[in-house]
């Protein structure tokens, strides 16, 4: 049993698929936080006007579809 974990370690320990995926995953979490953190508090009202507005105009679609 010990020799089966020992090479399934070994194993994964040399697999580098997804290694681009989780490289662009941090990225993306940066660029988010950072972009959050640059954001004035001035302009999270207009930003949440704007997504409240596109909220309300998609509900609105997808309720006349039905």
């Amino acid at each position: 049993m010990t020799a089966i974990i020992y090479a399934w370690v070994c194993r994964l320990q040399n697999d580098l698929r997804g290694q681009d995926l989780v490289e662009y995953a941090l990225m993306a979490g940066f660029v988010a936080v950072a972009g959050g953190a640059v954001f004035p508090t001035t302009l999270m009202p207009g930003v949440s006007t704007i997504f409240s507005k596109i909220n309300n105009f998609t509900a609105a679609a997808a309720s006349q579809g039905s």
